[in-house]
């Protein structure tokens, strides 16, 4: 976190304008710093694929503050909508399916819209891991 803290101070860009990611307080003393960064960076990559498709970005954040939920959803006064996913103690493809399930859920898709969402977001979600592999 403090690598993207840095590169913001420094003037480059951070997050995507749109877009937050917002961590708990006790971030780093839940799970490593890389989780912490990993969820930064799925998020980056899910942003970028929904706005490539002109559907609504939410932000996201963790932990969620309703004790013992995975994942919520909140929408604001503004039209912005929040995703909150529990990272802790989980696999990591169940935290990134519900990233991707609150993307659908943000922009309330069903059907073969919500199915044509999910395979992009997972593949935004691949070319990511291939290219960071094969670096």
């Amino acid at each position: 976190m403090r690598e993207i803290n840095e590169k913001i101070q420094e003037g480059q860009k951070g997050e995507p304008q749109g877009m937050r990611v917002i961590h708990g307080d006790n971030c780093e003393q839940d799970y490593s710093t890389g989780r912490c960064l990993a969820f930064a960076e799925a998020a980056r990559q899910l942003g970028m694929a929904v706005r490539s498709r002109g559907l609504v970005v939410p932000s996201f954040r963790s932990p969620p503050r309703e004790v013992g939920r995975r994942r919520t959803l909140a929408r604001h006064s503004d039209d912005s909508v929040t995703v909150s996913v529990m990272v802790r103690n989980r696999v990591w493809e169940a935290v990134l399916a519900d990233m991707i399930e609150g993307v659908v859920a943000t922009n309330q898709l069903d059907g073969i819209d919500a199915e044509v969402l999910r395979d992009h977001l997972w593949e935004a979600l691949e070319g990511e891991s291939a290219e960071r592999e094969a670096a």
